[in-house]
């Protein structure tokens, strides 16, 4: 029996992905709050972002809710994500366990896209103005395990964008299961066997902005003599959804021994404002007794897609990370990350946690 479970688990993930491999569909530029797309935490992206069945930490609150129930202490997390073109993101997060009742958690993203200059048709090279445009999102998760194998989280979030005197705003819901099983466990645990994850991201209201920048004088008969040239006006603007995206993954551990666990990941998205995709992620964690752990992490973003692209946005991932244990149980890590984003560039992450 449990051989047919695998077997239909094994092929239903790979006609998913081959699936959605096919896809060529392109919807670019469709949504609104694009930045709710970055990666949360270095030890994810390093990993090729392939996380929905690996979550947990507190990275968790963007990966997948449900993740948030494996921790058992609390524990905050703090991510500098200096991203392309000067743009600077932060992610700061933190957890509370709730005994008998489930973990709670905050975190909260902000970007940062510095100050430009403001232009205009008659001052293409700037009027000598300067203007700022900021992005945030700030996420309330509760996640609990509804029984020793099977996980459920959800957030409710609020989203805000500003643009110098215009704003938008929105709000969402994430939902996410994770699911742990014995199948394929070298060791015959259940914490080492095969899990599955599952998440929805950013389903919510639209965002459409509004502000004083959109009232302006207007000539409605500029070829006319009289006075027309001061008419009040307003720019109407449009609706935009939210990048809603629904993740499938799983991660089985291979190598399982008191020194060492090599952990292999694969996810499967469906974006509403992209193609479909897949990353692929690997992490190998060396246990030293009495010191803590130390991790070497790999992976490839759009990993199927971009085995047979050579023009991408993507690539190769990498990272490491050290967990050093204070005060018995308790543990600071340090991670970092380097993501190839093609002919952008490259962008690197630096992460702290800690559990109390």
């Amino acid at each position: 029996m449990n051989k047919i479970v695998k077997t239909a688990i094994f092929v239903i993930f790979i006609n998913c992905v081959a699936g959605l491999c096919g896809q060529t569909i392109n919807r670019y530029g469709t949504t609104a709050a694009n930045f709710l797309e970055i990666g949360v935490g270095s030890g994810p992206s390093a990993m090729g972002e392939a996380y929905v069945a690996v979550a947990n930490d507190v990275s968790s609150i963007y990966w997948n809710p449900a993740g948030l129930a494996s921790l058992s202490k609390p524990s905050a997390l703090f991510m500098v994500q200096p991203w392309l073109v000067d743009i600077d993101m932060l992610f700061a997060g933190g957890a509370v366990v709730v005994p008998r009742i489930g973990v709670f958690g905050l975190g909260i993203t902000h970007l940062d896209y510095g100050e430009m200059d403001v232009t205009t048709l008659e001052y293409q090279e700037g009027t000598g103005e300067r203007f700022k445009a900021t992005d945030m999102a700030a996420s309330f998760t509760f996640s609990r395990k509804i029984v020793s194998w099977f996980s459920f989280g959800s957030s409710m979030k609020y989203i805000r964008s500003n643009i110098w005197h215009s704003s938008a705003s929105a709000f969402a819901v994430d939902l996410g299961v994770l699911v742990n099983t014995k199948f394929f466990s070298f060791t015959g645990k259940r914490d080492d066997g095969l899990n599955i994850g599952m998440s929805i991201s950013n389903y919510g209201t639209r965002m459409k902005y509004d502000g004083i920048d959109n009232y302006q004088p207007i000539d409605i008969s500029e070829f006319e003599e009289g006075n027309y040239g001061d008419v009040a006006g307003q720019f109407r603007t449009s609706e935009w959804e939210l990048p809603l995206l629904f993740r499938i993954g799983i991660s089985v551990k291979p190598i399982s021994t008191n020194f060492m666990r090599l952990t292999l990941a694969a996810d499967a998205l469906h974006p509403n404002n992209n193609a479909e995709s897949v990353n692929i992620g690997a992490a190998l964690d060396n246990k030293i007794p009495g010191f803590g752990e130390v991790s070497i992490r790999g992976g490839l973003k759009s990993g199927m897609n971009d085995l047979f692209t050579n023009d991408t946005d993507f690539g190769v991932t990498g990272g490491a990370g050290i967990k050093l244990y204070y005060l018995g149980n308790r543990a600071l890590t340090i991670d970092y990350a380097y993501r190839a984003m093609g002919i952008m560039g490259n962008v690197q992450a630096y992460t702290v946690g800690l559990s109390f």
